[in-house]
């Protein structure tokens, strides 16, 4: 308990483990962001469309960064009240229970070696089952179909498996396991709703998918509320032990830190992907657009679900332009660029580097461009990049009014109008959200926290243990950084979406 004018305990540490780096963010009792530390790590890709990471680099760096952002903020450990944990959704990690070693490295999210086995199984009738308790597809995004190429590939993992030797679970329940010497063995709601083997409405791991996936139900996490007691974090880490009391995958992070709490509220978050959030309440929409049916949080034993729907590429297409095409040094160049772009050009990017997500969901097919000339630039390249993740969030949006309003849901609704709220890194770019609001028509609100995942972590882990307002007071404190509004002629909306459906049809044929 703290005492009137005591200032310590008084911050929260979120640990937000991502795609290309790990961060650490602490938030104060105001919830106002005091530090942050970030270090990248390594991408392994051992195989066309393999996406590996070494289990080590997410864990040095996720200790790593706690160490420096708690040292960057002036304080001691004794400043810190809970931990509240964000992670990239599933990627699939399989560890010894008894020495913590990882018997193969964490296979990405963005990993696509299991396309043939998800054709396999959806040739076999099994498609529909499995939506049916998962909301999900049968894609190899997912982390059920990765866990079973592990047992099958590496030597000896399906024995020790069953004989209850190894522990699975997505980068949550491997950070939790490994923050708390091995004492807990826990995921929360949201991502376990990423896996393919949990039954969202009953709330329980699916044994009739565990069965047809061949997966040994003793390796799999207890599943918590995304606010809930993780245990402690061992002592000799930071010096004290510290409560890990939040957890949520990254777009639900986002989406609790958006304070997307009413149903028809929608968010989308712009890092290496690109995921749209909306929130659907109490009722699992199924999708007829191939959209995912997920959980958008659980605090008291009760979900909250939402429809989401996935681009793989979104800032990743950025780093294309940076690390494969070398035309930029760094992100910040491609506003400028893209707004020197010569308006004759018609350059269409279609950036299915690793297939096309919702509502696609082609695993098979790869990149394109298209309109070229011999006068074509890197400014005609940057507009094209940024130019497709606003054609992708609409190619979601269009899905999601079609599925919320067969549903009896209303209008898209924030604050009387239908807004998206947007974040991640791309929503600093002035010149994306202005086109991203130019191509669907409708109002995109930027927040003052752009840190919106870590805020949402930092929130459940702060809510859990009293120092941080309610979900409908942590409502009222979301706060507008700046509006963006549609400011495009019909025709011309009309004209350059349909250019790119006619770019991804050709894609797709290809």
């Amino acid at each position: 308990t703290r005492r009137a004018g005591d200032t310590t305990m008084t911050h929260i540490l979120a640990i937000d483990q991502g795609t290309t780096s790990s961060r650490a963010i602490l938030f104060d009792q105001n919830m106002k962001l005091v530090a942050t530390a970030q270090e990248e790590f390594t991408q392994h890709y051992p195989d066309s469309g393999w996406v590996e990471h070494d289990p080590g680099d997410l864990w040095s760096t996720t200790a790593g960064t706690c160490r420096a952002v708690i040292e960057r903020a002036g304080l001691s450990v004794t400043d810190v009240t809970a931990i509240g944990i964000t992670n990239q959704r599933e990627t699939t990690l399989v560890w010894d229970k008894k020495t913590g070693e990882p018997v193969y490295n964490a296979i990405v999210w963005q990993d696509r070696r299991t396309a043939d086995l998800c054709r396999t199984l959806r040739d076999a009738g099994h498609e529909d089952m499995v939506t049916d308790r998962t909301g999900l597809l049968l894609d190899p995004y997912l982390s059920g179909t990765k866990l079973k190429w592990i047992l099958d590939n590496v030597e000896g993992a399906r024995a020790r498996a069953e004989a209850g030797d190894l522990l699975f679970g997505t980068v949550d329940t491997f950070l939790i396991w490994k923050l708390t010497g091995g004492a807990v063995h826990a995921t929360d709601a949201t991502n376990a709703a990423r896996t393919l083997l949990y039954d969202i409405r009953k709330g329980r791991w699916s044994s009739t998918i565990c069965e047809l996936l061949d997966i040994p139900q003793n390796m799999l996490p207890e599943v918590r509320d995304s606010a809930a007691d993780y245990g402690m974090v061992r002592d000799d880490l930071f010096g004290r032990e510290i409560p890990i009391r939040g957890v949520a995958g990254d777009q639900q992070a986002a989406t609790v830190g958006q304070a997307c709490f009413s149903p028809g509220m929608l968010k989308s978050t712009y890092g290496t992907g690109c995921f749209a959030l909306l929130n659907t309440g109490d009722t699992p929409v199924v999708s007829q657009n191939r959209l995912l049916t997920t959980i958008a949080y659980q605090l008291d034993g009760k979900p909250t679900y939402a429809l989401e729907g996935s681009i793989f590429v979104a800032g990743a297409v950025v780093q294309w332009l940076r690390d494969g095409l070398k035309i930029i040094r760094e992100a910040s160049e491609t506003q400028p660029l893209a707004e020197n772009a010569d308006p004759t050009q018609n350059v269409v990017l279609v950036p299915a580097f690793t297939g096309l997500g919702a509502p696609y969901w082609n695993a098979e097919c790869r990149g394109a461009v298209f309109g070229l000339t011999r006068n074509s630039r890197p400014q005609e390249f940057a507009r094209a990049a940024l130019e497709s993740v606003g054609y992708q969030t609409r190619d979601l949006l269009e899905a999601m009014r079609s599925d919320w309003a067969s549903h009896g849901g209303a209008a898209l609704r924030d604050g009387g109008a239908e807004t998206l709220r947007v974040d991640g890194g791309m929503s600093a770019s002035d010149w994306a959200m202005q086109f991203l609001s130019d191509i669907i028509d409708a109002p995109v609100d930027r927040p003052e926290v752009l840190e919106t995942t870590a805020l949402g972590a930092a929130w459940l882990a702060g809510m859990q243990i009293g120092l941080y307002p309610g979900l409908d007071d942590f409502a009222q404190t979301w706060a507008l950084d700046r509006k963006f509004t549609p400011d495009m002629d019909e025709d011309t909306r009309f004209q350059k979406y349909d250019a790119w459906k006619r770019a991804v049809n050709a894609t797709l044929s290809f």
